[in-house]
């Protein structure tokens, strides 16, 4: 009677199994036809590569660093003009500008260690999306 009852556990187990399976088939076949009807046009279709989401984000974050360090090195420039020969506000300034250009270093080096980890771990190149 246990033998029966294991046999019948076991093929009942079986069968939800493939059932399941093949219902996880149909399944993920639906979601990547309405993931495909969602998206908009222009999205990316990939993460890495030239028109990838990492690399529009990538390309997106060295934009916006570039722009804030831009602006702090005129800001830097600013308080080093109107310093007025004080030294603490001269020393401030010269901060302001180091800063900014350390901090625009450190994205650039970022943007490429980026660049060379995904090209090394997919072989795909990306380039500044434009």
């Amino acid at each position: 009677m246990k033998k029966a009852f294991y046999v019948l556990t076991q093929a009942a187990t079986g069968v939800a199994s493939m059932l399941t399976l093949a219902a996880g088939n149909v399944m993920a076949f639906s979601v990547q036809d309405g993931a495909d009807a969602a998206r908009a046009d222009g999205m990316p279709t990939e993460l890495v590569g030239n028109n990838g989401f990492i690399s529009r984000m990538t390309s997106l974050i060295l934009m916006a660093v570039g722009l804030i360090s831009v602006i702090m090195l005129i800001y830097g420039g600013f308080r080093y003009v109107v310093s007025g020969g004080d030294n603490k506000k001269v020393t401030d300034a010269k901060n302001t500008i180091l800063y900014a250009i350390i901090g625009l270093i450190i994205a650039l080096l970022a943007y490429a260690i980026v660049n060379f980890v995904i090209s090394a771990v997919t072989g795909v190149t990306t380039t500044v999306a434009e």
